[in-house]
């Protein structure tokens, strides 16, 4: 679930779900939840700790300002039916933040306002895996996540450094990072850690350091992901900064999958796992598919190729040779086009009069630098595919639109692409079997 009424605060009730508590009560949209044990509700946490309790009172605002009070007994955990307005119960807390690294700082302007909203909320990264610097917090939210037993966390490390996160991040708070994570470990709280990595600041040595650092709080840190730094067009004013190339992502490789072998052999897991842009990049191999280790770090494109190339071969070995006459078109970002070829090649072997062009998106939007299909937008994808001719269908990853609308990242939607092109446009999840499952019947999961 995406949470985009970010800036909504009141405990606004949007629905109720049918059979539910909150329904048999006549508790209905619009209503505001007050109290619940005469405590207010400051939070999707708050709510969801007195959801423990079974015995509830209950305070209710009818629209009208009348006070409705409910003397509930329920099963220890059960929840009410309430689905609010505003998932998080709350404005999200924002990020003061100044990373030399920050993508959000390198957008052009005139995108959707949520775009440019900087988050660094616990609870988000509880509730739906967004990353936290844990720098934007006082002592009470950190006591409050060890309280709760907020787990699993996603957390931005970078570095252990303290000096050096202070200047990456440009917050005087940030060089506190590993005393929070040993309080976290303390307490068995479950984390992920990422490492934004730029060239020649936080790497090599520094990036050892960070990695032997994070290691001594395993199990509670339970993996660490390696990703490239991302540079647009529009980095006006902002630190000089360089991406990563050929040779420099093989030099990440080599470090990453040397400190595997050492955790390997020491604690019995790779933990730390490098994201698939620097194999692609380098051109090294893709790690096996066990080596993902169950793919901890899916979720930030560590492991995402590799699973998805598996997902087809398993696909395709339970389809039959058959004929589909289809000319199909995979758009994609330019970093994975020569995957994708292969996927196609794949693909076009257990089918008979099947064709796939696979057409490499380039990023005129944010600039060839970034080469991810996430990325991609509207414009770009419909002007860069209109020039091939005779095929029957686009089919895009999911991951190119917002995720709960179907809008691309420059506010063109997705029908009004179609219409632009003139052929049907269909996105795919970055799922194997659901894409051979849609080439096959042309139906979308």
């Amino acid at each position: 679930m995406e949470i985009t009424n970010i800036k909504e605060a009141r405990n606004i009730i949007e629905d109720v779900e049918l059979g539910s508590i909150a329904d048999e009560l006549d508790v209905n949209p619009g209503d505001i939840l007050l109290s619940i044990n005469s405590k207010k509700v400051k939070d999707v946490i708050d709510y969801k700790y007195m959801m423990a309790d079974e015995y509830l009172v209950v305070e209710i605002e009818k629209p009208g300002g009348e006070v409705w009070e409910f003397e509930i007994e329920k099963d220890p955990g059960e929840d009410l039916g309430i689905i609010f307005t505003n998932p998080l119960i709350d404005r999200a807390k924002t990020c003061n933040n100044k990373c030399m690294f920050c993508f959000i700082d390198q957008l052009p302007p005139n995108m959707r306002d949520t775009l440019y909203f900087k988050d660094d909320d616990s609870r988000l990264s509880f509730l739906q895996g967004n990353f936290i610097t844990l720098t934007n917090m006082g002592e009470d939210e950190i006591q409050r996540i060890i309280d709760y037993r907020l787990s699993p966390i996603n957390v931005s490390v970078h570095t252990t450094n303290p000096e050096l996160r202070v200047k990456m991040l440009r917050n005087k708070n940030a060089g506190k990072i590993f005393d929070i994570l040993k309080r976290f470990h303390e307490v068995n709280i479950e984390m992920n850690c990422q490492i934004v990595l730029v060239p020649g600041v936080n790497d090599g040595d520094e990036l050892r350091r960070t990695i032997n650092d994070l290691a001594t709080l395993y199990p509670s840190i339970h993996s660490v992901a390696v990703v490239p730094v991302g540079i647009t067009k529009y980095r006006q004013g902002l630190d000089k900064l360089e991406i990563y190339d050929r040779n420099t992502s093989e030099e990440v490789i080599r470090g990453v999958e040397e400190m595997q072998n050492n955790f390997l052999e020491r604690i019995g897991t790779r933990y730390i796992f490098a994201s698939d842009e620097f194999y692609v990049v380098s051109g090294n191999k893709l790690p096996e598919y066990d080596e993902y280790e169950g793919f901890p770090q899916y979720e930030n494109g560590v492991g995402l190729l590799r699973s998805f190339k598996t997902e087809v071969e398993e696909a395709l070995e339970g389809s039959v040779l058959t004929e589909l006459k289809q000319n199909l078109v995979f758009a994609t970002g330019t970093l994975a086009y020569e995957f994708m070829k292969e996927i196609a090649s794949m693909i076009m072997k257990k089918y008979i009069n099947l064709k796939i062009e696979v057409v490499p998106i380039k990023n005129n939007f944010f600039g060839e630098t970034i080469t991810v299909s996430g990325l991609v937008t509207g414009m770009d994808l419909v002007e860069q595919v209109i020039e091939y001719k005779d095929f029957d269908k686009v089919i895009i990853p999911r991951s190119m639109l917002k995720r709960d609308e179907e809008i691309f990242l420059d506010n063109v939607t997705l029908h009004q692409a179609i219409d632009k092109l003139g052929i049907e446009i269909v996105p795919s999840n970055v799922d194997g079997i659901e894409l051979i499952n849609l080439i096959e019947t042309g139906v979308r999961s």
